[in-house]
């Protein structure tokens, strides 16, 4: 196997792997030194050989011996390794959200379905017990019809320095950037905390939100809204990110309205074990479902919560799924149609967002209806000499 993207996630998923077993790491990929000296250096000591190091995904993917590739880069850098990492034969393990931009995903899920290769996506709330055995309640018709859904995570964002300065002597900030615009460098849109910078990571719901947008479409059996219309703005955070620091948004699915909210600052929790994850209310009933507990509430006067505990390690159980299917050529559960569709759904959200219109989702078209800037907001331009693979 390969690893493009060496930092904090990507080796998670190796960690993961090698954990799960029968695999060897023979290469890893990327655009700063001192992260790839810091993995091919761990890698050595799990696994007793060190993997042959490249900056350039495209030097990674040539190597011969390669049969499979993690892809745990930036969203900028999804669809380029992906598509490359297709056209080379391989099967692939890629960190969500499927891309940075919509046109971008319906590029992979068509290349993915011309491809006999293997494809997760690393939707892991999928393999979480409690949300699957939530599912299960609701799908086998106990909860009743469910009638509306509320999704949250609300959390405390750390702020890194924003002072504009040369990146690290390690790192290649023009590489790092690639097809997506070059800002200037500080370390609040570097490693890791891009994920609250809207031209690498586009905030809060694409980056974290999106794993119980996802769980909640899966637990409704559900593709994606109909509409969509989105509120807030950066009310504390100013001048630190780029990105809403408080969000709602309403996504119209066909059997119910599902409504997201988010908060980035320090505001006390009416009840802290509420402030993340899916809340479902039904005929019968209300539960609420979060990483490792679900409870239910009847419905009636004087009914008592049942809450039930589930725990498992969704990380390594995931990626077990991917390896199986290589091995037996069958495709896992998060394909990239699957991952197109919790991806594009957020990404909806966050273009009504920016107008602070209502768009509709044309199911037929896979385009936003009547709406000319909304449509151009699905694609982004991609900085020379990067070209965008989307031709439609």
């Amino acid at each position: 196997m390969g690893l493009i993207g060496c930092g904090w996630y990507g080796m998670v998923d190796v960690k993961a792997a090698l954990k799960v077993g029968g695999v060897e790491f023979i290469a890893v990929c990327d655009v700063d030194d001192q992260h790839l000296r810091d993995s091919a250096q761990q890698i050595e000591a799990l696994q007793g050989t060190r993997p042959a190091a490249f900056k350039d995904y495209r030097e990674l993917l040539a190597v011969e011996e390669l049969q499979a590739v993690i892809i745990a880069t930036p969203p900028q850098w999804h669809a380029l390794p992906f598509l490359a990492a297709l056209d080379r034969g391989l099967d692939i393990y890629q960190e969500k959200p499927l891309a940075y931009d919509i046109r971008e995903g319906q590029a992979m899920v068509a290349a993915a379905e011309k491809s006999k290769q293997i494809v997760q996506v690393g939707f892991q709330r999928r393999q979480s017990q409690a949300i699957r055995d939530a599912r299960d309640y609701v799908q086998q018709g106990q909860l009743g019809r469910v009638l509306q859904a509320e999704v949250q995570i609300n959390y405390t964002a750390e702020m890194r320095d924003t002072t504009i300065q040369d990146p690290p002597a390690s790192l290649d900030w023009d590489l790092w950037c690639g097809p997506a615009p070059k800002l200037p460098y500080c370390p609040n849109i570097g490693h890791f905390a891009w994920r609250l910078e809207k031209a690498y990571g586009n905030g809060h719901l694409v980056d974290w939100g999106i794993h119980l947008i996802d769980a909640t479409r899966w637990i409704l059996d559900e593709t994606m809204p109909r509409t969509v219309q989105a509120s807030g703005g950066i009310y504390v955070l100013k001048d630190k990110i780029t990105t809403p620091d408080i969000l709602q948004v309403l996504f119209e699915f066909e059997s119910c309205p599902v409504t997201w909210r988010h908060r980035l600052w320090g505001a006390r929790e009416i009840r802290p074990e509420l402030a993340n994850g899916i809340a479902l209310y039904g005929e019968k009933g209300t539960l609420f479902v979060t990483d490792s507990r679900w409870e239910i509430i009847p419905r009636g006067r004087g009914a008592r919560p049942e809450v039930k505990e589930a725990r498992s390690d969704v990380g390594a159980t995931h990626m077990d799924e991917f390896l199986r299917a290589v091995r037996t050529r069958h495709q896992p559960m998060c394909s990239p149609e699957e991952a197109f569709m919790s991806t594009s759904t957020v990404q909806l959200a966050m273009i009504a967002y920016e107008l602070r219109e209502q768009l509709r989702w044309d199911a037929q078209t896979q385009d936003v209806a009547d709406n000319p800037r909304a449509q151009a907001l699905m694609k982004r331009e991609y900085r020379a000499p990067w070209q965008h693979p989307y031709r439609g």
